[in-house]
């Protein structure tokens, strides 16, 4: 089966071009850097926040940049996107702001509010969950007659619950103008792929539905662009859905709260990282394109650093947070069991007795 699934390829570990039909422009080129920097810098920024204990529990996603930046890229504005818990490279890319995503990791509500005249659903925490919503949006702009498209993301695990089956089911019926994005890290948290299911792919997992597949170099962001535009592009036509499996690895834990060296060897993370890495393997490219310059890069890093840092600052003094939205925005109209603990709360804050 995988040989049904090839995994394609634009640009190879050392920065080759393997596929030299595509358009790439300088500007093309730069902003993907720029984006994947971006990206990872507020990865590590997160990291070390959370064990400062200045925010919760984080899900770090070093490694996956180009897989995420890629397909977030090839979309129009209009379109929607349901991401997971960990695909702040992919809101980030399609507009989200940095300070949002941290509000999001503060425990505020705020920060899954995206900015006005973007459809950007909250993170799911829900594995899966995501898949069925988006195809519920995607039919909704169908019937609606616009060309807007959704794309849902998604791990490995996630293809064992069954609200992917479901979401890739209506959407394959419907012929919903969705792309199912899945980012293929090989685990699903401790557990390795060959033990969550007997597919050698997950691309192949389409065929059920008589749905386009395709396998992508997770790690080559030009080859995820440009899939991820075929689809899209697909998908504006009236043509259907495809499943996209981007193959990558991801160098840390699963969450700041998991010990990845219980089940998976880490040395091997360190060996991916110099073959694999999105980053890497562009500024490779770059190099060999003549388009890498040091100052350049050192001005971006800059920038990236000033735009984290000061929303670090806005986090954490962003005004505090208001008790009553844990009970005002639960049902469109108050029940009586939300009243009752709402009040109760409020007397015990007056200092009554209840």
């Amino acid at each position: 089966m995988e040989n049904k699934f090839p995994i394609r390829q634009v640009m190879d570990g050392e920065g080759n071009l393997t596929d030299s039909s595509y358009h790439l422009t300088e500007e093309l080129i730069k902003e993907m850097y720029k984006k994947m920097l971006r990206a990872r810098t507020l990865d590590k920024k997160s990291v070390n926040l959370q064990r400062q204990g200045r925010i919760g529990t984080y899900a770090p996603f070093e490694g996956q940049e180009a897989a995420q930046v890629g397909s977030a890229s090839a979309l129009g504005e209009g379109d929607w996107m349901f991401p997971t818990y960990r695909d702040h490279a992919a809101t980030l890319t399609f507009g989200h702001s940095v300070s949002t995503i941290m509000l999001y990791w503060k425990g505020r509500v705020e920060g899954c509010v995206p900015p006005d005249g973007k459809n950007i659903f909250p993170p799911a925490v829900p594995i899966a969950t995501q898949l069925p919503h988006a195809t519920g949006a995607a039919l909704a702009e169908k019937r609606k007659g616009t060309d807007r498209v959704a794309i849902a993301y998604f791990g490995d695990g996630a293809t064992s619950e069954g609200d992917f089956h479901e979401g890739l089911n209506f959407a394959s019926v419907f012929k919903a103008p969705v792309v199912f994005f899945n980012q293929n890290n090989g685990y699903a948290i401790s557990v390795p792929i060959e033990k969550q299911m007997n597919s050698k792919t997950i691309a192949q997992k389409g065929l059920a539905y008589d749905m386009d597949s395709v396998r992508v170099d997770g790690n080559d962001v030009f080859a995820v662009y440009f899939e991820t535009q075929k689809a899209i592009e697909k998908a504006r036509r009236g043509e259907g859905p495809t499943l996209i499996e981007a193959v990558t690895w991801r160098y840390g834990a699963h969450t700041t709260a998991d010990d990845p060296t219980k089940y998976r060897d880490q040395e091997l993370s360190l060996e991916k990282r110099n073959q694999i890495d999105p980053l890497l393997r562009l500024e490779r490219y770059m190099e060999k394109q003549g388009m890498w310059d040091a100052a350049w890069m050192e001005q971006v890093l800059k920038q990236c650093d000033e735009e984290i840092e000061k929303a670090v600052w806005e986090m954490e003094n962003y005004p505090e947070p208001d008790v009553n939205d844990i009970f005002d925005h639960v049902f469109k109209e108050p029940v009586w069991p939300l009243e009752r603990q709402k009040e109760a709360y409020l007397s015990q804050k007056r200092g009554e007795t209840v």
